[in-house]
């Protein structure tokens, strides 16, 4: 039997598990901002999974968790 290892205290992979923050939600019609595309309006929302948005010279799908998707 092989002896099980030691874990330090001070080890950094000692890091608590935390929960994800929360989804931003997003409503039709909502103005929102995105990093790459520009300023825009939410046209779709499927809850928790994606958002469809108009930039005006295209419309794009961005998936959860929004990352670069702020809302106005």
């Amino acid at each position: 039997m092989k002896p099980s290892r030691r874990h330090l205290p001070s080890s950094p992979f000692n890091v608590p598990d935390v929960d994800p923050p929360p989804l931003e939600e997003f409503a039709l019609q909502d103005r929102v901002s995105h990093d790459k595309y520009g300023l825009g309006s939410v046209i779709g929302v499927e809850e928790g999974v994606a958002v469809l948005v108009d930039f005006g010279s295209h419309r794009q799908r961005i998936l959860a968790p929004y990352p670069k998707l702020v809302k106005l």
